[in-house]
């Protein structure tokens, strides 16, 4: 496609902006200023604007590391939201494939493709999540079995679907917990059904896609075509 329109899907600008962006000489093309809206642009360019590249026009897939204090939503009374730590046009199109908790952190996916989100959200396809948890209190030795037989909740008509525990540090209380449901604070409640309290709470898989640990608290990238396509499979 031409570079103009290029830069008028990928940056929601209009035709006229965009041009004027272009002659600015701030957009370059596999790293050559390019000041004319008739380049053509493939799939295997890389175009930059002010030194950030431009996602390509289509779905988004973003990975974002939650940081402590956000909640994932577009608008709240009292919190940050998490689209805050983004730098992206369109923020309106953008939905939380998965929510975390305003004082849970760690991998957050966030898209503006509804059937790919489905495909982590929805009950039926069972995609694992994985925690890191810190509890309270010790792990207790019978903790491993209830999980995996599941676990009766408050208000809930049916125990949670088995559930996998791995112990990581039990003079921390530490250890991971690998779910496939997103019920309602649900590691939370699991725990205080076992009669131990959540001290801290981290995300670190969902499906085939772990976060990244280059990213720092608050910072975000863009899936691989890999991590894209993992969640299909």
């Amino acid at each position: 496609m031409r570079l103009d329109k290029y830069l008028c899907d990928a940056l929601g600008a209009t035709r006229k902006e965009a041009t004027k962006i272009i002659k600015s000489g701030d957009v370059t093309v596999n790293d050559v200023i390019q000041k004319s809206g008739s380049v053509k642009v493939t799939d295997n360019c890389v175009v930059e604007w002010q030194g950030r590249e431009i996602q390509k026009p289509g779905p988004r897939y973003i990975m974002l590391f939650k940081p402590d204090g956000f909640v994932c939503s577009h608008e709240d009374g009292f919190n940050q939201t998490a689209f805050m730590l983004l730098d992206e046009v369109k923020m309106e199109d953008l939905h939380f494939a998965g929510r975390l908790d305003v004082d849970t952190t760690g991998l957050v996916l966030i898209t503006d493709d509804g059937k790919w989100s489905h495909r982590i959200t929805s009950p039926k396809h069972k995609c694992e999540k994985t925690y890191r948890v810190w509890l309270a209190d010790p792990i207790g030795s019978d903790y491993a079995e209830k999980l995996a037989h599941g676990i009766e909740l408050r208000n809930e008509k049916a125990p949670t679907l088995p559930a996998k525990l791995e112990i990581v540090d039990p003079q921390e209380n530490e250890l991971l917990l690998t779910i496939t449901e997103g019920k309602y604070h649900q590691v939370k409640r699991m725990f205080a059904a076992l009669g131990n309290k959540v001290e801290h709470l981290h995300r670190e898989r969902i499906g085939q896609i772990e976060l990244d640990e280059n990213l720092e608290p608050g910072e975000y990238r863009f899936l691989t075509q890999e991590e894209i396509d993992s969640v299909w499979h």
